[in-house]
């Protein structure tokens, strides 16, 4: 009884309160509304200008620790999945210092929620959100995998030779066949349930041992397997589970065509050291069956084409965040946003499973997200990547396609049909099947509204952060000439690279 009484004089007491407020607010004179509003306006000012700043926490000094982002009003974390000495640098040039990237939380545990994940850098970019990444706060991290760096002053390196032979053993990448007598030495899988998977193990210098996993990707894997003769990489793993046994290799480094693993870079070996988790080795799973897309480069030269469209029809773009950021300024500044024009370069892109398994999305159907716009499910936040860059490699536009929906759009003669995104369908490509985005498709594009004329390269690729496992990487992306005026594009000389 008492309980439903304090309730009851709770309620009141919050209705009185509102009262009072919408009283008084009503009373406010004009003077006093500017003055509100002209504070609220600073504390947008104040967001804005802190949007995309990094700072570091945990280290010994203001110049290492684990890596935060601000954006939307608070700090985040930055997963360090793909995390390498590129995406550092970038980091630490904004304190004008050089830089190395640490992995596994190596300054503590992640104290915010995770803002970036999966961020691949050329290192030149001018900040961190100008780096390829998974949009904001997509990620399946846990909280003791935040990237970090360390930064410093290059003229601030030892000098004295041990100090300096310290350092070359972080910095200073090699071939393995360059340091290593390759016919006595070996490789092999351990402590899997078949001879497909298990623990690396090299024989190097008389004696057994494992490779470190940080840095491990589906690119050294894939080289595991080609150099074992087991096809290609299913998964690349970072794990106990497989056993454990002295790390005598760290910093492998591959391309992830290399017919072999003593053909990848690596920066130490021998008495290594290894961040993360103790007892945690590289491993692998190899298999006879994947996927492989193929990225077809005359269709983007045929397709590719610029069109000017008024605002009002990119709407729903627009709230797919598919154009670049001054679109989104001319939005809030300018009264009848609606009539002005963006300049879109838009393309086709189509991409042929010509593997021997079918490509299926990473995310299983239930995470998969609706598209209002689109009115379909799309099971892949990054299926694809679109960038203009400048001819030192520097992107001056990128694509916002916020994510993708797999089917199989064309097949070749004999292929049935299989996926398809209607009624929250199967997603996938089947073997000998395409998945085409055609240019007249939202976010089919790139708003090169603010690029100069001039001649720059784009790029196209296709599952760009090697999510989903391949035989061949190599022929995911296009990078083509691109010529653009002030009447037309023109894409041309075109060739397949690694994304």
């Amino acid at each position: 009884m008492l309980q439903i009484k304090y309730t009851m004089n709770l309620i009141v007491l919050i209705i009185l309160l509102i009262r009072t407020v919408k009283v008084v607010s009503k009373n406010v004179s004009e003077n006093e509304r500017a003055l509100r509003a002209e504070f609220v306006q600073k504390l947008l000012n104040k967001q804005n200008k802190f949007e995309g700043k990094i700072k570091l926490v945990g280290g010994s000094s203001k110049y290492e620790g684990n890596v935060y982002i601000y954006h939307a009003g608070r700090w985040g974390a930055v997963c360090d999945d793909n995390w390498d000495d590129e995406a550092a640098a970038v980091v630490c040039r904004s304190f004008n210092l050089s830089g190395i990237a640490t992995v596994g939380s190596q300054y503590g545990e992640a104290t915010e929620k995770f803002w970036l994940d999966d961020v691949i850098c050329q290192g030149d970019e001018p900040s961190l959100s100008k780096c390829v990444f998974n949009r904001w706060g997509s990620t399946d991290c846990d909280k003791d995998e935040v990237a970090g760096v360390i930064c410093m002053d290059e003229r601030q390196l030892p000098t004295n030779r041990k100090d300096q032979d310290s350092v070359q053993l972080v910095y200073k990448e090699e071939k393995l066949r360059d340091v290593i007598d390759i016919s006595m030495s070996k490789l092999r899988l351990t402590g899997g349930k078949n001879i497909r998977e298990g623990r690396v193990e090299i024989f190097l210098n008389g004696t057994w041992g494992s490779i470190c996993p940080d840095g491990w990707t589906v690119y050294e894997a894939s080289a595991v397997c080609r150099h074992l003769g087991l096809g290609y990489a299913e998964q690349a793993l970072q794990t106990y589970v497989f056993g454990f046994s002295n790390i005598i290799l760290s910093g492998v480094s591959c391309e992830g065509n290399e017919s072999t693993l003593f053909d990848c870079k690596h920066k130490q070996r021998g008495n290594v050291k290894c961040p993360g988790d103790i007892g945690h080795t590289a491993a692998v799973v190899c298999t006879h069956f994947l996927a492989d897309l193929v990225l077809d480069m005359t269709v983007i030269e045929r397709s590719a084409h610029l069109q000017d469209v008024m605002m009002y029809q990119l709407q729903c773009a627009m709230e797919e965040n598919c154009l670049s950021r001054t679109a989104y300024e001319v939005q809030k500044l300018i009264p009848d946003w609606q009539y002005e024009t963006r300049r879109l370069l838009r393309f086709t892109a189509s991409s042929l499973n010509a593997g021997n398994a079918e490509f299926r999305p990473y995310l299983p159907k239930h995470l998969w997200q609706w598209h209002l716009c689109h009115m379909h499910y799309h099971s892949m936040e990054v299926f694809a990547t679109f960038d203009v860059l400048d001819y030192n490699g520097l992107r001056v536009a990128e694509g916002h396609k916020a994510s993708f929906c797999l089917e199989d759009n064309t097949c070749m003669n004999g292929v049935q049909k299989q996926y398809s995104c209607k009624n929250y369908g199967d997603q996938g490509i089947s073997v000998n099947c395409s998945d085409v985005y055609m240019y007249n498709i939202d976010c089919q594009w790139v708003d090169v509204t603010d690029v100069g004329p001039g001649d720059y390269h784009f790029k196209v690729a296709v599952n760009p952060h090697a999510r989903v496992a391949e035989q061949n990487y190599h022929n995911n992306a296009a990078l083509c000439n691109l010529r653009l005026t002030s009447t037309y594009a023109l894409v041309y000389g075109c060739r397949h690279e690694r994304p």
